[in-house]
C-alpha cells in the first residue's frame, strides 16, 4: 500500500459547528479504522474513525455508495479525498 492510504471516499459536505463531515463512500469503512483526509492544496491530517452515522443513527461499518457522517477533528471542504491508512 503506498502511504496515502487507499482512496475510500470524498467530502461532499462540512457542518464546521459540529464538526461534521459528510462522505460519499467508494470503499468499506469501520470505526478504528485509521484514515487520512486530503485536501485540494495538500493540507492534509490523520485520525481514528471514532464513530459513523448513517440517517443519525450510529453503525460499526458503512460501505461504498453509502453516505455518512464522520466526526473529524479539523476543519475540510467539500472535495477533500478520504484515505483508509
Amino acid at each position: 500500500m503506498d502511504e496515502e492510504g487507499k482512496l475510500v471516499g470524498e467530502i461532499t459536505h462540512y457542518f464546521g459547528k459540529i464538526s461534521v463531515a459528510i462522505v460519499k463512500l467508494s470503499d468499506t469503512l469501520k470505526v478504528g479504522d485509521q484514515i487520512k483526509i486530503v485536501g485540494k492544496e495538500g493540507e492534509e491530517f490523520t485520525q481514528a474513525v471514532d464513530s459513523i452515522q448513517i440517517e443519525h443513527q450510529n453503525v460499526q461499518e458503512a460501505k461504498a455508495g453509502d453516505l455518512i457522517g464522520l466526526k473529524i477533528t479539523q476543519k475540510a471542504k467539500e472535495g477533500y479525498k478520504v484515505y483508509k491508512l
